[in-house]
């Protein structure tokens, strides 16, 4: 089975969670909400990678959020392809009241409470992977 390595990153702002809409433009999960996530490079350290993707995503440096809480990598099987998971390093953030800036990868945001995620159509377990966070 052939696997890729990833970051998901959520972002807490109090009591709300950014969501994000990805867009038509990215090769996989058009059209689905996630959080904050990239392919993590060679040997790149997560965390590193993590508040890469956050920046060029989202538009918040590094002295703008907190880490909060990672949990252990996780797999997932790909709905996508054949004999793919993909390894995912989860990390929660907090960023006080921040201004959001999209890049391609993403057509729309959303600030919603954490259980309203159930209401959205999101990337495969989404859901299990902000649980292991919470």
């Amino acid at each position: 089975m052939r696997s890729t390595k990833i970051v998901t990153s959520f972002i807490k702002d109090n009591d709300k969670l950014l969501i994000l809409k990805r867009s038509d433009e990215v090769k996989t999960m058009k059209g689905l909400w996630a959080g904050v996530s990239g392919i993590i490079e060679k040997n790149e350290e997560p965390l590193k990678r993590a508040k890469i993707e956050i920046f060029e995503e989202v538009g918040i440096t590094e002295d703008k959020i907190t880490l909060l809480k990672s949990a252990e990598e996780m797999r997932v099987n790909s709905p996508q392809y054949q004999n793919h998971e993909w390894e995912i390093f989860p990390f929660l953030f907090e960023a006080k009241n921040p201004t959001i800036k999209l890049n391609w990868e993403n057509s729309d945001f959303k600030w919603i409470k954490i259980d309203e995620l159930k209401d959205y159509e999101t990337v495969p377990s989404l859901e299990k992977v902000l649980f292991n966070l919470l």
